[in-house]
């Protein structure tokens, strides 16, 4: 048994989830809910870095913009026109709040690509949160804005009657799967592309000069390139599409029926 053991121990071990656990900033205590932790701290990051991009980094309004504004610029470019061409002009009045959704889940994304940095939006319990948030507000705005009318969201007038009873059950449920879907979506892709990266980093550390190292430590650190230049694509695709869905549940509390 101690030679089994000790043979474990020398052999290749690896946990791939260990970067994603929650831990206290101080101490190694038990984490609570008011725990400053690793996932507190880069969140707080993460919202520092959008105010130095949004308002530190265009503050001078220059007419040839630096490389700050000019992302800045760009970025809102993007939301603004994501949002007229979805919702229309009535969602621009929303702006601010799918502007903020946007760059905090980029740069949340972008942050957790750093060595030694921690991806909060790997963590269902921040992504449920955003997408709670969505959940409700696109709801109290359809309520707010259409009364009653909003529940033809669930009515499809469109198709037979003896189907639309049925049809609109469905659509409750689809209705209220929405943020279980848009929170797992971001969490789901996040976590996905840093195990990978985890598991190919695993095999780098081979000895070169072994017969194995020769051949396996090249083509691992070739795919952690080729993974972490997908993953800064990943990054931005992602933060995008929670946007774009975000845009199209609120399209639909400005403008419910099928």
């Amino acid at each position: 048994m101690a030679t089994e053991s000790h043979g474990a121990e020398e052999g290749l071990v690896f946990h791939p989830m260990d970067q994603f656990l929650v831990t206290p900033l101080f101490g190694d205590g038990a984490v609570a809910w008011y725990t400053p932790t690793n996932v507190t701290l880069w969140m707080a990051l993460t919202v520092l870095c959008v105010i130095l991009l949004l308002v530190i980094g265009t503050r001078r309004r220059a007419v040839i913009p630096s490389r700050s504004q000019s992302v800045a610029e760009m970025a809102y470019g993007l939301v603004h026109k994501m949002i007229e061409d979805v919702c229309g002009k009535d969602g621009l009045k929303y702006f601010p709040y799918i502007m903020t959704l946007f760059m905090f889940i980029l740069l949340a994304n972008m942050l957790g690509l750093l060595p030694l940095a921690f991806t909060t939006t790997s963590h269902l319990a921040v992504t449920v949160v955003l997408a709670l948030f969505v959940f409700i507000s696109v709801t109290v705005i359809g309520f707010v804005k259409n009364g009653a009318h909003f529940l033809e969201l669930f009515w499809v007038s469109s198709a037979p009657l003896a189907l639309r009873p049925i049809l609109a059950i469905i659509e409750v449920i689809s209705y209220f799967v929405r943020p279980v879907s848009h929170s797992i979506r971001l969490m789901g892709n996040m976590m996905a592309g840093h195990a990978v990266i985890k598991v190919f980093a695993a095999f780098a550390p081979l000895v070169l000069f072994s017969a194995v190292g020769i051949a396996v430590t090249p083509l691992s650190i070739l795919a952690i390139t080729a993974i972490y230049a997908l993953e800064l694509l990943v990054a931005f695709i992602q933060a995008y599409v929670f946007t774009i869905l975000t845009c199209v549940y609120l399209k639909d509390a400005l403008h419910p029926g099928h």
